[in-house]
């Protein structure tokens, strides 16, 4: 009778002892757990300040994108007149071109001719040398009557008469030709200057606008990059503020846990230690991620690259406390291994141990992928301490 009294005693303690383990690690969880949301809402808080400075980042670099758009409109309404102008100043100078190239075709005209009345004038000063001079005598003698006298005084006087006016009129056609075709080239010189300096000034305004428009592809191109950082803050602050509605409804799932664990015995119990080796890694590879603050954030373990379907050894032998789906851990398996101490082992393809099951250091607990919030395959492995993550490089 003795014996069997001992005997329930003894049970009433086992199952008290595990009851208050079970109630102690679901506590420790509902800390963890409360300590990410805490850590969540400093997220959130970042991603509302950035939010802040993109948002008037981006008022900023619009405002200068409409400045520069009114002086490109201003540089090409100037563009506009200055062509105009061009336009005139170019056909004027087309004009003035075909004129002076009549005028010096009738100047060459006039050259030739005025050439050929010299020399015209020229022979009949040698006809008129080489001649004797008409006496008056015999003009009085060979003349019939007095009329054909005065016929022939005249005829000589109209020759005469003639070639002077014809030299005349031909020098005076050429002084003035020369003269026209002079003032031409001076007015066509004006012109060409006068074109030659738009040009310049509208190639000025052209690169004025190339500049303009390149100062405004750049700002444009800035605000696009701008606005995507916007949109993938925007999207950060929606996760975090999913994953801090789901981490609250774990929260409350745990608190139920513990209410339970408290008032009804547990079916397992907690005999793993942390092995006297320390702990071991839990998978071969390099560390792509340490732990500390990243990208705003803080990462509280360390990602080690590995294959998909790699095997997940428990770092040190212990108590599964958590297997499961955890929001942005993916597929998550929880190990409590006495003291305080607890490893987390996040991202698996599939876990391999269940919730209350002791496991060995060593023993494969899952298997590594990409689930939940990752980049590529590799195991997300944290350590903490009373619920709170430390560094797991200075306890591998």
């Amino acid at each position: 009778m003795a014996r069997g009294l001992a005997l329930v005693c003894v049970l009433v303690a086992v199952v008290a002892a595990t009851a208050g383990s079970a109630g102690a690690d679901l506590r420790t969880r509902q800390d963890e757990i409360r300590d990410r949301i805490a850590i969540l809402h400093n997220k959130v808080h970042w991603a509302r300040s950035e939010e802040r400075v993109l948002t008037s980042q981006i008022s900023l670099v619009t405002a200068r994108i409409r400045a520069l758009q009114a002086d490109v409109d201003r540089t090409e309404n100037r563009l506009d007149g200055i062509a105009a102008d061009l336009s005139v100043r170019r056909n004027r100078l087309a004009r003035l071109t075909l004129r002076y190239q009549l005028q010096t075709i009738r100047l060459r005209r006039l050259t030739r001719e005025l050439i050929a009345a010299e020399l015209t004038a020229d022979q009949r000063l040698v006809a008129i040398y080489q001649e004797e001079d008409p006496r008056v005598v015999d003009v009085f003698l060979n003349a019939h009557s007095f009329t054909e006298l005065l016929d022939q005084l005249d005829y000589l006087e109209q020759i005469s008469s003639q070639d002077q006016a014809i030299a005349h009129q031909l020098s005076t056609a050429k002084t003035n030709v020369a003269a026209a075709r002079r003032h031409t080239s001076a007015v066509r010189e004006e012109v060409f200057e006068a074109t030659r300096s738009l040009q310049a000034q509208l190639d000025r305004r052209l690169a004025e606008r190339a500049r303009l428009v390149s100062a405004q592809s750049s700002l444009a191109d800035a605000r696009a990059l701008k606005q995507r950082t916007l949109s993938n803050v925007h999207e950060s602050k929606r996760e975090f503020l999913h994953e801090i509605d789901g981490l609250q409804q774990t929260s409350a799932a745990i608190a139920a846990k513990i209410r339970a664990a408290q008032s009804s015995p547990s079916r397992f119990t907690t005999t793993g230690a942390v092995s006297s080796s320390g702990l071991i890694w839990p998978v071969s590879g390099p560390v792509t991620s340490p732990f500390g603050w990243r990208w705003g954030r803080m990462h509280e373990g360390i990602d080690i690259a590995v294959p998909t379907g790699t095997p997940i050894a428990a770092a040190a032998s212990g108590r599964v406390v958590y297997a499961g789906w955890m929001g942005g851990y993916g597929n998550l398996v929880l190990i409590d291994h006495g003291g305080g101490l607890s490893t987390a082992y996040g991202h698996q393809s599939s876990v391999a141990v269940s919730v209350g099951q002791i496991v060995s250091q060593g023993q494969t607990v899952g298997y590594a992928d990409c689930t939940g919030h990752c980049f590529g395959p590799h195991l997300h492995f944290e350590v903490r301490v009373n619920g709170q993550p430390v560094d797991p490089l200075g306890y591998l």
